[in-house]
Protein backbone atom coordinates (compact mmCIF):
# COMPACT_ATOMS: atom_id res chain seq x y z
CA UNK A 1 0.00 0.00 0.00
CA UNK A 2 1.50 3.13 -1.21
CA UNK A 3 1.92 6.24 1.56
CA UNK A 4 -0.73 8.86 1.52
CA UNK A 5 0.05 12.24 1.63
CA UNK A 6 0.98 14.55 4.61
CA UNK A 7 0.61 18.31 5.26
CA UNK A 8 4.68 17.43 6.17
CA UNK A 9 5.34 15.96 3.09
CA UNK A 10 3.31 18.89 1.30
CA UNK A 11 5.29 21.63 3.51
CA UNK A 12 8.21 20.36 2.28
CA UNK A 13 7.69 20.54 -1.23
CA UNK A 14 6.24 23.89 -0.43
CA UNK A 15 10.09 25.13 1.04
CA UNK A 16 11.40 24.68 -2.41
CA UNK A 17 9.33 27.08 -3.73
CA UNK A 18 11.22 30.91 -3.96
CA UNK A 19 9.54 34.22 -4.11
CA UNK A 20 10.34 35.52 -7.26
CA UNK A 21 10.99 38.99 -5.86
CA UNK A 22 12.31 38.40 -2.78
CA UNK A 23 13.97 35.19 -3.51
CA UNK A 24 13.39 33.42 -0.32
CA UNK A 25 11.55 30.41 0.28
CA UNK A 26 7.85 31.28 0.85
CA UNK A 27 7.72 29.11 4.19
CA UNK A 28 10.49 31.07 5.42
CA UNK A 29 9.02 34.44 4.71
CA UNK A 30 6.12 33.89 6.30
CA UNK A 31 3.83 33.53 3.09
CA UNK A 32 2.26 29.65 3.95
CA UNK A 33 -0.74 30.55 6.01
CA UNK A 34 -2.09 27.16 5.83
CA UNK A 35 -1.96 23.95 4.57
CA UNK A 36 -4.61 21.01 4.69
CA UNK A 37 -4.47 17.52 3.18
CA UNK A 38 -7.92 15.65 2.84
CA UNK A 39 -6.95 12.01 0.86
CA UNK A 40 -5.56 13.04 -2.37
CA UNK A 41 -6.24 16.68 -1.96
CA UNK A 42 -4.26 19.71 -0.94
CA UNK A 43 -5.34 23.16 0.09
CA UNK A 44 -3.07 25.64 0.59
CA UNK A 45 -3.28 28.97 2.37
CA UNK A 46 -0.88 31.55 1.10
CA UNK A 47 -0.85 35.19 2.05
CA UNK A 48 0.95 37.74 -0.56
CA UNK A 49 2.95 40.32 0.05
CA UNK A 50 0.71 43.03 -1.35
CA UNK A 51 -3.18 43.16 -2.58
CA UNK A 52 -1.50 43.72 -5.91
CA UNK A 53 1.36 41.56 -6.29
CA UNK A 54 2.36 41.86 -9.95
CA UNK A 55 3.84 37.84 -9.20
CA UNK A 56 0.29 36.44 -8.25
CA UNK A 57 0.01 34.11 -10.98
CA UNK A 58 3.74 32.98 -11.25
CA UNK A 59 3.30 32.18 -7.17
CA UNK A 60 -0.31 30.29 -7.53
CA UNK A 61 1.54 28.12 -9.96
CA UNK A 62 4.72 27.35 -8.84
CA UNK A 63 3.06 26.18 -5.12
CA UNK A 64 0.62 23.86 -7.24
CA UNK A 65 3.47 22.92 -9.00
CA UNK A 66 5.58 21.74 -6.18
CA UNK A 67 2.40 20.30 -4.83
CA UNK A 68 2.12 17.63 -7.50
CA UNK A 69 5.09 16.71 -6.80
CA UNK A 70 3.69 14.77 -3.67
CA UNK A 71 3.13 11.42 -4.05
CA UNK A 72 -0.84 10.82 -4.28
CA UNK A 73 -1.65 14.54 -4.56
CA UNK A 74 -4.24 14.20 -7.24
CA UNK A 75 -5.90 17.85 -6.41
CA UNK A 76 -4.97 21.58 -5.15
CA UNK A 77 -6.74 24.09 -4.31
CA UNK A 78 -5.33 26.99 -3.29
CA UNK A 79 -6.44 30.21 -0.97
CA UNK A 80 -5.40 33.43 -1.51
CA UNK A 81 -4.86 36.02 1.07
CA UNK A 82 -2.98 39.31 2.03
CA UNK A 83 -0.24 39.77 4.66
CA UNK A 84 -1.75 41.36 8.09
CA UNK A 85 -0.27 44.96 8.84
CA UNK A 86 1.66 42.92 12.23
CA UNK A 87 3.02 40.47 9.15
CA UNK A 88 4.52 42.75 6.95
CA UNK A 89 6.13 44.81 9.77
CA UNK A 90 7.88 41.13 10.72
CA UNK A 91 8.85 40.29 6.88
CA UNK A 92 10.38 43.60 6.92
CA UNK A 93 12.19 43.56 10.19
CA UNK A 94 13.30 39.83 8.88
CA UNK A 95 14.81 40.98 5.11
CA UNK A 96 16.23 44.43 7.41
CA UNK A 97 18.34 41.52 9.36
CA UNK A 98 16.32 42.23 12.46
CA UNK A 99 16.44 46.23 12.35
CA UNK A 100 12.87 47.76 11.95
CA UNK A 101 14.12 50.63 10.75
CA UNK A 102 15.85 51.19 6.83
CA UNK A 103 19.40 50.78 7.06
CA UNK A 104 22.18 51.19 4.07
CA UNK A 105 23.13 47.08 4.32
CA UNK A 106 25.90 48.04 2.41
CA UNK A 107 27.74 49.73 5.06
CA UNK A 108 27.14 47.40 8.14
CA UNK A 109 30.30 45.30 9.36
CA UNK A 110 30.54 42.08 7.69
CA UNK A 111 28.67 42.97 4.62
CA UNK A 112 30.77 41.35 1.48
CA UNK A 113 29.41 43.14 -1.29
CA UNK A 114 31.69 44.35 -3.76
CA UNK A 115 30.46 48.04 -5.32
CA UNK A 116 31.36 49.54 -8.52
CA UNK A 117 30.44 52.88 -9.15
CA UNK A 118 30.86 53.48 -12.81
CA UNK A 119 31.75 56.76 -14.00
CA UNK A 120 32.78 59.03 -16.85
CA UNK A 121 34.09 62.31 -17.84
CA UNK A 122 31.36 63.30 -20.39
CA UNK A 123 28.39 61.85 -21.72
CA UNK A 124 28.16 59.32 -24.51
CA UNK A 125 30.78 57.14 -24.18
CA UNK A 126 28.60 54.39 -23.04
CA UNK A 127 28.68 54.36 -20.01
CA UNK A 128 25.45 52.69 -18.91
CA UNK A 129 26.18 50.14 -21.86
CA UNK A 130 28.54 48.83 -19.99
CA UNK A 131 27.20 49.15 -16.56
CA UNK A 132 23.89 46.98 -18.13
CA UNK A 133 26.24 44.24 -19.67
CA UNK A 134 28.95 43.81 -17.03
CA UNK A 135 25.74 43.58 -14.35
CA UNK A 136 24.43 40.68 -16.82
CA UNK A 137 27.57 39.03 -17.32
CA UNK A 138 28.09 38.33 -14.17
CA UNK A 139 24.79 37.37 -13.58
CA UNK A 140 25.23 34.46 -16.11
CA UNK A 141 28.24 33.46 -14.27
CA UNK A 142 26.00 32.82 -11.56
CA UNK A 143 26.78 35.98 -9.18
CA UNK A 144 23.89 37.98 -7.18
CA UNK A 145 23.75 41.42 -8.75
CA UNK A 146 22.16 44.23 -8.20
CA UNK A 147 21.84 47.64 -10.53
CA UNK A 148 22.09 51.21 -9.09
CA UNK A 149 20.61 53.62 -11.84
CA UNK A 150 22.20 57.03 -10.62
CA UNK A 151 22.27 58.73 -13.41
CA UNK A 152 18.96 60.47 -12.32
CA UNK A 153 18.95 63.08 -15.06
CA UNK A 154 19.50 60.90 -17.86
CA UNK A 155 18.65 57.38 -16.18
CA UNK A 156 18.92 54.62 -19.34
CA UNK A 157 19.04 51.42 -17.32
CA UNK A 158 15.29 50.37 -17.22
CA UNK A 159 15.48 50.37 -20.99
CA UNK A 160 19.00 48.70 -21.60
CA UNK A 161 17.92 46.22 -19.06
CA UNK A 162 14.27 45.46 -20.43
CA UNK A 163 12.52 46.36 -17.14
CA UNK A 164 9.33 47.31 -16.90
CA UNK A 165 6.97 48.80 -14.20
CA UNK A 166 7.72 49.96 -10.80
CA UNK A 167 9.45 48.28 -7.54
CA UNK A 168 6.40 46.35 -5.81
CA UNK A 169 6.14 47.98 -2.44
CA UNK A 170 6.04 46.33 1.11
CA UNK A 171 4.93 49.20 3.19
CA UNK A 172 8.26 51.32 3.05
CA UNK A 173 10.70 48.83 1.53
CA UNK A 174 10.62 48.39 -2.18
CA UNK A 175 11.26 44.69 -3.81
CA UNK A 176 13.33 45.50 -6.96
CA UNK A 177 12.32 44.27 -10.82
CA UNK A 178 14.26 41.51 -11.74
CA UNK A 179 15.63 41.01 -15.17
CA UNK A 180 18.44 38.80 -16.60
CA UNK A 181 18.47 37.85 -13.62
CA UNK A 182 20.02 41.69 -12.11
CA UNK A 183 18.04 43.75 -9.52
CA UNK A 184 17.56 46.67 -10.49
CA UNK A 185 16.25 50.28 -9.65
CA UNK A 186 16.14 53.55 -11.29
CA UNK A 187 14.45 57.18 -11.07
CA UNK A 188 13.37 56.08 -14.23
CA UNK A 189 10.59 53.41 -12.73
CA UNK A 190 9.05 56.43 -11.25
CA UNK A 191 8.72 59.10 -13.40
CA UNK A 192 6.55 59.24 -16.60
CA UNK A 193 7.89 58.72 -19.88
CA UNK A 194 9.63 62.34 -21.31
CA UNK A 195 9.01 63.89 -18.20
CA UNK A 196 12.84 65.83 -16.93
CA UNK A 197 13.66 64.75 -13.71
CA UNK A 198 14.46 68.33 -12.19
CA UNK A 199 16.36 68.34 -8.56
CA UNK A 200 19.11 70.46 -7.12
CA UNK A 201 21.53 68.68 -4.57
CA UNK A 202 20.16 67.69 -1.36
CA UNK A 203 16.81 66.10 -3.33
CA UNK A 204 19.57 63.55 -5.14
CA UNK A 205 21.33 63.14 -2.50
CA UNK A 206 18.28 61.90 -0.49
CA UNK A 207 17.38 59.78 -3.62
CA UNK A 208 20.48 57.93 -3.67
CA UNK A 209 20.06 56.95 -0.25
CA UNK A 210 16.69 56.14 -0.04
CA UNK A 211 17.80 53.89 -3.23
CA UNK A 212 20.24 52.25 -1.00
CA UNK A 213 17.95 52.18 1.99
CA UNK A 214 14.57 51.69 1.31
CA UNK A 215 15.27 49.29 -1.64
CA UNK A 216 15.47 45.79 -0.44
CA UNK A 217 18.59 44.08 -1.85
CA UNK A 218 19.28 41.12 -0.46
CA UNK A 219 22.38 39.39 -0.33
CA UNK A 220 24.44 40.49 -3.11
CA UNK A 221 27.56 39.85 -4.44
CA UNK A 222 27.73 42.65 -6.68
CA UNK A 223 26.49 46.09 -6.89
CA UNK A 224 27.19 48.54 -9.62
CA UNK A 225 25.95 51.92 -9.60
CA UNK A 226 26.01 53.95 -12.92
CA UNK A 227 27.08 57.23 -12.21
CA UNK A 228 26.10 60.60 -13.68
CA UNK A 229 28.89 62.11 -16.09
CA UNK A 230 31.34 64.61 -14.64
CA UNK A 231 31.89 65.47 -10.69
CA UNK A 232 29.04 66.82 -9.28
CA UNK A 233 26.23 66.33 -6.47
CA UNK A 234 25.53 62.38 -7.15
CA UNK A 235 29.62 61.44 -7.11
CA UNK A 236 30.11 62.96 -3.85
CA UNK A 237 27.32 61.63 -2.47
CA UNK A 238 27.73 57.99 -3.36
CA UNK A 239 31.14 58.38 -1.84
CA UNK A 240 30.03 60.03 1.63
CA UNK A 241 26.83 57.05 1.48
CA UNK A 242 29.59 54.31 0.14
CA UNK A 243 32.66 54.93 1.08
CA UNK A 244 34.04 51.68 0.08
CA UNK A 245 32.88 51.64 -3.39
CA UNK A 246 35.52 51.16 -6.13
CA UNK A 247 35.37 53.60 -9.50
CA UNK A 248 35.40 52.00 -13.02
CA UNK A 249 36.17 54.72 -15.09
CA UNK A 250 34.82 54.73 -18.84
CA UNK A 251 36.40 56.34 -21.57
CA UNK A 252 36.56 56.23 -25.38
CA UNK A 253 39.83 56.95 -27.36
CA UNK A 254 40.02 60.11 -28.29
CA UNK A 255 42.34 62.66 -26.18
CA UNK A 256 39.84 65.11 -25.70
CA UNK A 257 37.28 61.91 -24.05
CA UNK A 258 40.23 60.59 -21.95
CA UNK A 259 41.28 63.97 -20.54
CA UNK A 260 37.82 64.68 -19.29
CA UNK A 261 37.95 60.80 -17.92
CA UNK A 262 40.82 61.61 -15.86
CA UNK A 263 39.17 63.91 -14.03
CA UNK A 264 35.95 61.76 -13.12
CA UNK A 265 38.88 59.21 -11.60
CA UNK A 266 40.81 61.67 -10.15
CA UNK A 267 37.75 62.70 -7.76
CA UNK A 268 39.26 59.81 -5.83
CA UNK A 269 41.63 61.89 -4.21
CA UNK A 270 39.23 63.49 -2.26
CA UNK A 271 36.83 61.12 -1.94
CA UNK A 272 39.37 58.53 -0.59
CA UNK A 273 37.68 56.23 -2.77
CA UNK A 274 39.66 53.81 -5.05
CA UNK A 275 39.70 53.22 -8.92
CA UNK A 276 39.54 49.65 -10.10
CA UNK A 277 40.52 50.33 -13.30
CA UNK A 278 39.47 52.01 -16.79
CA UNK A 279 37.71 50.54 -19.85
CA UNK A 280 38.16 52.04 -23.57
CA UNK A 281 34.87 51.90 -24.69
CA UNK A 282 34.33 51.79 -28.65
CA UNK A 283 38.00 51.28 -29.09
CA UNK A 284 37.92 49.97 -33.05
CA UNK A 285 35.34 49.38 -35.41
CA UNK A 286 36.15 45.70 -37.16
CA UNK A 287 36.28 45.58 -40.37
CA UNK A 288 35.41 42.39 -42.66
CA UNK A 289 38.54 42.26 -43.85
CA UNK A 290 39.17 41.33 -40.46
CA UNK A 291 41.38 44.97 -39.74
CA UNK A 292 40.52 47.65 -37.53
CA UNK A 293 39.25 50.95 -37.79
CA UNK A 294 39.68 54.09 -35.42
CA UNK A 295 37.00 55.91 -35.79
CA UNK A 296 37.83 57.79 -32.40
CA UNK A 297 41.68 57.40 -32.23
CA UNK A 298 43.81 55.08 -30.20
CA UNK A 299 45.16 54.91 -26.94
CA UNK A 300 42.62 57.16 -25.25
CA UNK A 301 42.27 54.32 -22.33
CA UNK A 302 46.17 53.55 -21.43
CA UNK A 303 46.63 56.87 -21.42
CA UNK A 304 43.73 57.56 -18.99
CA UNK A 305 44.91 54.57 -16.71
CA UNK A 306 48.45 55.74 -16.62
CA UNK A 307 47.68 59.25 -15.48
CA UNK A 308 45.57 57.94 -12.90
CA UNK A 309 48.16 55.50 -11.82
CA UNK A 310 50.79 58.98 -11.05
CA UNK A 311 48.16 60.56 -9.88
CA UNK A 312 46.97 58.30 -7.11
CA UNK A 313 49.87 56.53 -6.68
CA UNK A 314 48.81 52.99 -6.94
CA UNK A 315 48.41 51.10 -10.14
CA UNK A 316 45.40 51.58 -12.07
CA UNK A 317 44.97 49.06 -15.08
CA UNK A 318 43.33 49.57 -18.81
CA UNK A 319 40.78 46.49 -17.45
CA UNK A 320 39.54 46.12 -21.31
CA UNK A 321 38.83 47.47 -24.55
CA UNK A 322 35.53 46.97 -26.10
CA UNK A 323 35.26 47.25 -29.88
CA UNK A 324 32.51 49.20 -31.75
CA UNK A 325 28.97 46.83 -32.18
CA UNK A 326 25.86 47.09 -34.01
CA UNK A 327 24.98 44.25 -32.07
CA UNK A 328 25.36 45.56 -28.69
CA UNK A 329 23.57 49.14 -30.35
CA UNK A 330 20.61 47.00 -31.18
CA UNK A 331 20.97 44.95 -27.77
CA UNK A 332 20.40 48.15 -25.72
CA UNK A 333 17.81 49.17 -27.63
CA UNK A 334 15.73 45.70 -27.52
CA UNK A 335 16.65 45.35 -23.46
CA UNK A 336 18.59 42.79 -23.48
CA UNK A 337 22.35 42.86 -22.84
CA UNK A 338 24.87 41.61 -25.84
CA UNK A 339 26.28 39.48 -23.53
CA UNK A 340 23.03 37.37 -23.31
CA UNK A 341 21.79 38.42 -27.01
CA UNK A 342 24.64 37.10 -28.90
CA UNK A 343 27.10 36.38 -26.43
CA UNK A 344 30.10 35.31 -29.38
CA UNK A 345 30.11 38.83 -30.84
CA UNK A 346 33.17 40.84 -30.46
CA UNK A 347 31.89 43.29 -27.52
CA UNK A 348 30.00 40.86 -25.69
CA UNK A 349 33.52 38.98 -25.60
CA UNK A 350 35.82 41.52 -24.32
CA UNK A 351 32.63 43.20 -21.75
CA UNK A 352 32.54 39.43 -20.34
CA UNK A 353 36.21 39.40 -19.27
CA UNK A 354 36.11 42.20 -17.58
CA UNK A 355 33.17 41.35 -16.27
CA UNK A 356 34.84 38.18 -14.44
CA UNK A 357 37.77 40.08 -13.50
CA UNK A 358 35.44 41.72 -11.68
CA UNK A 359 33.66 39.61 -10.56
CA UNK A 360 36.30 37.46 -9.03
CA UNK A 361 38.15 39.91 -6.78
CA UNK A 362 37.87 40.17 -3.61
CA UNK A 363 36.86 42.69 -1.38
CA UNK A 364 39.22 44.60 1.14
CA UNK A 365 38.68 44.29 4.75
CA UNK A 366 37.79 48.09 5.13
CA UNK A 367 34.67 48.45 7.36
CA UNK A 368 34.40 44.25 8.12
CA UNK A 369 34.61 43.32 11.60
CA UNK A 370 37.26 41.08 12.28
CA UNK A 371 35.59 38.53 15.10
CA UNK A 372 38.65 39.89 17.27
CA UNK A 373 37.54 40.84 20.78
CA UNK A 374 40.14 43.15 22.76
CA UNK A 375 41.12 41.79 26.14
CA UNK A 376 41.75 43.70 29.41
CA UNK A 377 45.63 43.25 30.37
Amino acid sequence: MEHMPTVELVRDALSRVIDPEIRRPITEIGMVRSVDVDGAKATIGIDLTTAGCPMKERITDDVKGAAFKVAGIEDVAIELGVMSEEQRLELRSQLRGGKPEPVIQFTQPGNMTRIYAVASGKGGVGKSTVTANLAAAMAADGLKVGVLDADIFGFSIPGMLGVKGQPTRLDDMLLPPIAHEVKAVSIGMFVPEGQPVVWRGPMLHRAIEQFLADVYWGDLDVLLLDLPPGTGDIAISVAQLLPHAELLVVTTPQSAAAGVAERAGSIATQTSQSVVGVIENMAWLEQSDGSRLHVFGEGGGQVVADRLSKTLGTAVPLLGQVPLDIAAREAGDAGTPVVISDPESTAATALREVARSLGARKRGLAGRSLGVTPVAR
